[in-house]
């Protein structure tokens, strides 16, 4: 939610800055700002009506007291009863317009972003260069069938379109991925928490994704005398609102928490041929790094969470690019993000593996998230900022075809194979091996 003190005073700029995300709100912000008004307006009468209230029934009493007639008094009461009574009525019915146009609006981009979409992103920085290959590379569909990692038939015949199994050497590898990234997070600091997959829709709110996007996600029926709850689309719907209500000291900011969790996306995008396979789905696992900041902080982290979002992906010898996103690009909930695109060879292009983003005070407004400033005892609103770390669903494709040897085989990254138990290449013979005896067998 954004700051009204900053509409109030700054309307034209406002307006100008969420255009660039190429959003017209001209009439939203016009239309606040008249509620605003109205607003004030009648908080302003009710507290002097209700005040004047308290004063006439103290005198009740003492005209009593000394035999006057209260006559007048009382009917005064009543007038006022009813005035105020009127006066709450406005106040509510304006209040519920205002507070559902402050939360329609989306967040403020940052100054030095570019106006306009995708045709306006800069990719910064490049990692990583493609391999020379002597032979007739294969795309990751293939491989990950002919190695028996992924079942994309008995996916779709259990729930549909962008569903997949992992399968034996697929599963490990996924598992040693998830691994991988919470192991390294979590040396760095930051706290494991695992969240609830289903969530209530003040978790959607705070997050900025709700109420305009509360189609976007699945719902899970309930009876009329319960909460109704979601499914969660990422782990920062559930973080940023670990704190949400409360007023944290200072001492304890920041906060960093990671959290794994699968994550359910209603619409997965448009199939196109070169997407098939794992690039879009309904259903994929992530590592999400959060941080709950000081105002002066969230830059730092910003940064801070970029490098490592990059650094996760160079540890696995991957091609990949940085790209600073204009801010058309960004969500709604976004004052800047970053994307982290892995190099799929199949495609000749680059797909997002992480996406971080700093969301200001516009979550932590929505959300109520604040701390107290030890010096002068004054309650600010946190900033709060998030990032894959990272998002499995590409990097795995990106391994199987940049990993890739004229054999049919894929070598493991050095990162991952700790995780493997020391394995270093992924074969067809390995189909054949569906029963392994367990190291800790007695037998």
């Amino acid at each position: 939610m954004l700051d009204i003190k900053l509409i109030r005073e700054n309307p034209e700029d406002v307006k100008t800055r969420l255009k660039g995300k190429e959003i017209d709100c001209d009439e939203i912000i016009d239309r606040i700002l008249v509620l605003d008004a109205e607003r004030r307006d009648l908080i302003f009468k009710t507290e002097n009506a209700k005040s004047e209230q308290n004063k006439v029934s103290k005198e009740i009493p003492q005209l009593k007291k000394q035999g006057a007639d209260t006559t007048e008094v009382l009917a005064r009461m009543n007038t006022l009863k009813e005035e105020i009574k009127s006066l709450d009525n406005q106040l509510k019915q304006v209040e519920n317009e205002y507070n559902e146009l402050m939360l329609s609006l989306p967040n403020l981009p940052d100054p030095d972003l570019k106006f306009g979409g995708k045709e306006n992103n800069a990719p910064i920085r490049f990692f990583g260069s493609s391999r020379t290959l002597d032979f007739e590379p294969k795309n990751h569909v293939e491989l990950c069938t002919e190695l028996g990692l992924i079942d994309y038939t008995r996916g779709a015949k259990l729930s549909g379109n962008g569903y997949w199994i992992y399968r034996g050497m697929g599963a490990r590898l996924e598992w040693a991925l998830l691994n991988y990234f919470i192991e390294v997070h979590q040396l760095e600091g930051y706290e494991f928490v695992m969240v609830p997959h289903t969530l209530g829709y003040e978790c959607g709110l705070a997050a900025g994704q709700f109420p305009k996007f509360k189609d976007d996600v699945y719902w899970i029926e309930a009876e009329e005398d319960q909460q109704r709850r979601f499914l969660l689309p990422t782990a920062e719907t559930a973080l940023v609102s670990l704190h949400m209500y409360e007023i944290l000291t200072e001492a304890e900011l920041p906060r960093k928490y990671i959290a794994y969790t699968p994550c359910f996306r209603r619409e997965a995008g448009s199939y196109r041929a070169e997407e098939r396979g794992m690039i879009r789905g309904h259903q994929f696992n992530k590592v999400e790094m959060f941080q709950v900041t000081k105002p002066e902080d969230s830059d730092a982290a910003f940064d801070e969470l970029v490098t490592k979002a990059e650094m996760l992906v160079k540890n696995l010898g991957l091609k990949f690019r940085t790209v600073k996103l204009a801010a058309g690009d960004c969500s709604a909930s976004m004052a800047r993000t970053y994307d982290i695109e892995v190099y799929i060879p199949s495609m000749n292009g680059y797909k997002e593996v992480s996406s971080v983003s700093n969301a200001r005070d516009y979550q932590a407004r929505r959300g109520q998230i604040r701390f107290r400033r030890e010096e002068t005892g004054k309650i600010e609103y946190c900033h709060t900022l998030n990032g894959s770390g990272l998002a499995t669903s590409r990097i795995l494709p990106a391994i199987v075809e940049q990993y890739q040897q004229a054999d049919g085989s894929v070598i493991v990254p050095q990162a991952l194979r700790r995780y493997m138990r020391g394995k270093e290449t992924i074969t067809k013979d390995d189909i054949k091996r569906v029963t392994m005896k367990s190291p800790l067998s007695c037998g």
